[in-house]
């Protein structure tokens, strides 16, 4: 019964909020792994109590979990118990009063631009591995894209006059993304040589990073994992370096030199602006330098 009302809070998500795969997946774990605890403590979703629940966030937090972990984990059975008390499968909410555990706003991690020029310097050549390579690396860091959003692009994803690409990201919303010429010219290399990563049987992929996996398309873990190799012959060591990173290198670097915040809220695709503010330690360090640079008084014995 308990993972009958899993899979139906998951299913309401698909279709009345329009949340991602990943984001599902996330979730179907989450609830799985509560319903096993409160099943070990003979209960179930049906009957579980406010203390079954704080009994769980206090086991995440006796096997070290971080706080934001246990916020995340606690935000997914709140969502489950009023999915649960809306369609009449219990009386009340449990979650209702208990509150998700504080969790300090860890700054983003981040490459330097030298870094970046690195990594982007040893993508050169004509190898048909390295010019695919160059275009994802040259595409993520010109548009901070998500990784599943740059691996599912679809083919063509930007012709020859287009300056924006076209993103359908979180929660199903659509946004413009600018391309600027070195990411667009990266790509142009790399269509001349897409060919030859599509399947042998295939003569035409609506990906536009095809791949023979059963995906049909590159994978974000496989990316992730080329992306480390990459660093690795960079000189860079590998655990700094992941498509994430790469977007906020994005972010970082556009705040750096002068962006503004609500731009970079839209071509990150983030629904509250609050999301993009964990990179005001960009702004801060750059004003700080402003006033050192150019007060009058900055001088001054």
């Amino acid at each position: 019964m308990s993972l009958h009302l899993i899979e139906g809070f998951l299913e309401m998500l698909m279709t009345e909020r329009g949340a991602a795969a990943n984001t599902i997946d996330s979730y179907r774990r989450d609830m799985e792994e509560f319903n096993r605890f409160v099943t070990k403590k003979g209960s179930d979703l049906t009957s579980c109590s406010p203390s079954d629940i704080q009994d769980y966030l206090k086991s995440l937090d006796a096997a070290g979990l971080m706080n934001s972990t246990q916020a995340r984990r606690l935000s997914a059975i709140k969502q489950f118990f009023s999915y649960m008390l809306g369609d009449d499968f219990r009386k009340d909410d449990p979650s209702l009063n208990i509150d998700s555990p504080r969790s300090q706003r860890r700054l983003p991690k981040y490459l330097s631009e030298e870094e970046v020029n690195r990594l982007l310097a040893v993508t050169e050549g004509a190898e048909p591995e390295k010019l695919r390579m160059a275009s994802l690396l040259q595409l993520l860091y010109a548009t901070g894209l998500r990784a599943t959003e740059l691996v599912t692009l679809p083919y063509p994803a930007l012709r020859d006059q287009d300056r924006f690409l076209i993103i359908r990201g979180k929660g199903n919303k659509e946004r413009l993304v600018p391309v600027n010429q070195s990411a667009k010219a990266a790509l142009q290399n790399y269509l001349e040589i897409r060919q030859s990563f599509l399947p042998e049987e295939e003569t035409h992929s609506k990906w536009l990073y095809p791949s023979r996996g059963e995906s049909g398309h590159l994978t974000r873990q496989r990316f992730g994992q080329l992306l480390k190799a990459l660093a690795f012959d960079a000189n860079i060591d590998p655990k700094k370096v992941s498509p994430h990173v790469l977007r906020h290198a994005f972010a970082s670097h556009l705040l750096a030199n002068g962006a503004d915040l609500r731009s970079l809220q839209k071509m990150l695709g983030h629904s509250d602006i609050s999301t993009t503010q964990i990179y005001t330690h960009v702004l801060q360090k750059r004003l700080r330098e402003v006033v050192t640079t150019h007060h009058p008084l900055a001088d001054a014995k």
